[in-house]
């Protein structure tokens, strides 16, 4: 039975956030990162919607210009709670969530401050971190993330992104996949998400937002990655990612974080995009997980099965 994409519009208060939706059943959210918008989980949605589920993957806030907060300002303690309105505008008190980059993070997050809602969290490229003291268990890692401290910059990092028609958004996924390359359609369609008013002030604004350590809001967000996950959690890794060393996710997961579960994969022969490069085993190990932790009768053991690859 044929699945047809959709192209749906999520209310939250006064922000409008534009989604893909595919398949029926449960609901999952998929979220994506930067420098990236919601097309990048068609094959995603694609298998969501072979195996019995709902995919619904919006454009996370800020990437339109119905979505930006009217502040500035993107702590992730607010972006966790986007998540939980778009799923109450869909009618899902419980359901899974899957996160890349950027979208893995707020997964953490909405995973850490409503753990009640959420029956699984796959996330992709981005470990659980608290912060410097784990990256500094990988010192390469802070070489990597030059790119974070170069968008603290005030102005220059807005110019530098379109500067030669968005040359800096095609440089950083050759960067962080080296062994791929966006169909030209796709990188156009990212091009001309972060060209509408407003996108790439709110984009550099999740960076910016990371030093804000003295609003209570900001207070709020930290303290959120100091709780423990209380959700099952998959987290995948590409091999040969150029933006997050995958040696984090050896040397700074603690499983005590994740007393429900972790299971970590990593994707050989795929970088930072690996849900674009090797769909095919991503969605594999992202279909099996949600139907692992499903709350529709299926098996829902946490521990027994975890492990490290």
């Amino acid at each position: 039975m044929p699945n047809p994409l959709r192209d749906i519009s999520i209310e939250s208060g006064r922000l409008r956030f534009d989604a893909l939706s595919q398949g029926e059943g449960p609901l999952v959210l998929c979220l994506h990162g930067f420098p990236d918008h919601n097309r990048s989980f068609l094959p995603l949605l694609d298998a969501l919607a072979a195996s019995g589920y709902h995919g619904v993957a919006p454009l996370i806030r800020g990437y339109q210009p119905e979505s930006q907060s009217s502040d500035g300002r993107y702590p992730l303690h607010r972006m966790a709670a986007d998540v939980i309105a778009w799923a109450d505008a869909l009618a899902a008190p419980r359901f899974h969530v899957v996160g890349h980059d950027w979208g893995a993070v707020i997964g953490y997050a909405a995973a850490a401050r409503f753990p009640q809602r959420l029956l699984s969290l796959s996330t992709m490229a981005v470990p659980h971190l608290r912060g410097p003291q784990d990256l500094a268990k990988v010192p390469s890692q802070l070489f990597k993330s030059w790119y974070m401290l170069f968008f603290q910059l005030p102005w220059l990092p807005e110019i530098a992104i379109e500067l030669g028609d968005f040359a800096l958004i095609e440089f950083l996924w050759r960067r962080w996949s080296p062994g791929y390359r966006l169909a030209p359609a796709e990188i156009a369609a990212i091009k001309r998400t972060f060209s509408q008013h407003g996108v790439k002030r709110a984009a550099l604004g999740y960076y910016r937002g990371l030093r804000d350590l003295v609003s209570s809001e900001g207070r709020r967000s930290l303290a959120l990655f100091s709780k423990p996950i209380h959700v099952p959690t998959l987290a995948l890794t590409g091999a040969d990612d150029g933006c997050i060393d995958t040696r984090l996710y050896d040397r700074a997961f603690d499983r005590r974080r994740f007393p429900a579960g972790l299971q970590v994969e990593r994707i050989h022969g795929a970088g930072h995009f690996l849900h674009l490069e090797e769909p095919e085993k991503v969605n594999q190990h992202i279909v099996a997980w949600i139907e692992r932790h499903d709350d529709r009768g299926t098996d829902r053991a946490q521990g027994e099965h975890d492990g490290r690859r």
